[in-house]
């Protein structure tokens, strides 16, 4: 009974991994179409970074989370940078065009 804990523990590991990866590819994905989606005007007149620095680093944290996974530091960085984004730019710009759009 002893040797089979071992092996159980990899596979929830594995599963509670693979789920976290699939929910920071989700949440980075989201805030990076959004990004692609707004006007570049848009963000200096809500007071962020503009368009293209925001697609950067959206872009590169996607690209840490597929190389390094979600449990890594960089994949944790990219979840970190997608919900600013949607928590705080996503807000500010939907503010600013009376929540009227798509998203």
């Amino acid at each position: 009974m002893a040797t089979t804990a071992p092996i159980f523990f990899l596979d929830v590991r594995y599963v509670i991994d693979l789920a976290l990866l699939i929910f920071a590819l989700v949440i980075e994905g989201v805030a990076l179409v959004h990004c692609l989606t707004q006007r570049a005007d848009a963000f200096p007149a809500i007071g962020t970074l503009p368009k293209g620095a925001w697609l950067a680093i959206l872009g590169i944290a996607l690209l840490f989370t597929l190389l390094f996974w979600a449990v890594s530091i960089f994949g944790l960085i990219g979840i970190a940078a997608a919900a600013i984004y949607l928590l705080d730019v996503r807000v500010g710009l939907r503010d600013l065009t009376d929540g009227k759009g798509f998203w």
